[in-house]
């Protein structure tokens, strides 16, 4: 809320066609206001009072390689901050989620309306071309963009040092377009640690809790989060291969920085500029 975003890289390992990919993360959590009608950014005035609510955005890029090609992927994620009309606050209202890569691009997002889900989705994909669905969601449910948010504590549920919760569960845009295979309601047991532990992450060491998902198909996503505000993620990981660790984060009004001269603060993320050609 302070008119800066927190940018934090991360050293991934993705599972993808069966082998652990190298790749970089890179997460952008910035204040917002939203508008209810539109579902965008509301740009100050534009909007009526009585439209407008804080969220907080996420952007989650995610690039690896997969033999030849490689993959470029981003989650938009907008976790209600306060409440609504029909937005609980605690909450994911947008999710949107595109796959670049050289077979082809996909997109798909879903709006949380009162009905439930209002789903869209787009792929280069046969049988999967184009899609608009309502998708039910139980009281109480969250979807698995949604643990990012929460296990800094930012989103429901909120759990108290050793506490659990079984809560519906969705899986995430992303694993539906990977898996294609249309994600289905089910009941995870959420988690977080009753003590700390010292962690190192190339960021540094830090004071940390672990906090969990469990799936009833034994997917476990397992979050280390830095005990002491911002409560940044140290390091992510579920089960099935992926991990991400944290190498550096700084806050940045990144959106000024497009001039020539600004990829002078890629060092501070421990990032490179990209290089001109490959020979």
């Amino acid at each position: 809320g302070d008119g800066q975003a927190e940018i934090g890289t991360y050293d991934l390992t993705y599972p993808r066609y069966g082998s652990p990919r190298a790749g970089v993360a890179v997460t952008i959590f910035v204040a917002e206001s939203f508008s209810l009608d539109a579902r965008v950014k509301a740009d100050p005035g534009k909007h009526p009072e009585s439209d407008v609510f804080p969220v907080m955005k996420l952007n989650l890029i995610q690039d690896f390689q997969t033999g030849v090609y490689d993959y470029n992927e981003q989650t938009s994620s907008f976790l209600a901050l306060a409440s609504l009309g029909h937005q609980a606050g605690g909450y994911l209202t947008k999710v949107s989620f595109s796959s670049q890569e050289w077979c082809g691009h996909s997109w798909a997002q879903w709006l949380a309306q009162p009905q439930g889900l209002q789903y869209t989705g787009h792929s280069y994909f046969d049988g999967e071309a184009d899609a608009s669905r309502l998708l039910t969601i139980p009281a109480g449910g969250i979807t698995e963009e949604q643990l990012l948010f929460w296990a800094r504590g930012m989103a429901e549920p909120k759990l108290q040092p050793g506490e659990e919760r079984s809560v519906p569960f969705r899986r995430s845009l992303q694993h539906e377009r990977h898996s294609h295979r249309e994600a289905a309601w089910v009941t995870a047991k959420l988690s977080r640690g009753a003590t700390t532990t010292k962690t190192s992450v190339p960021a540094g060491q830090f004071e940390a809790e672990t906090w969990r998902a469990e799936l009833p198909d034994g997917l476990v996503f397992t979050f280390v989060v830095e005990q002491a505000k911002p409560h940044r993620i140290l390091e992510w990981s579920s089960s099935d291969g992926e991990r991400a660790v944290l190498v550096k984060s700084d806050r940045l009004k990144y959106w000024q920085m497009n001039q020539p001269g600004g990829e002078g603060a890629l060092s501070r993320l421990g990032l490179k500029k990209r290089a001109p050609r490959t020979p």
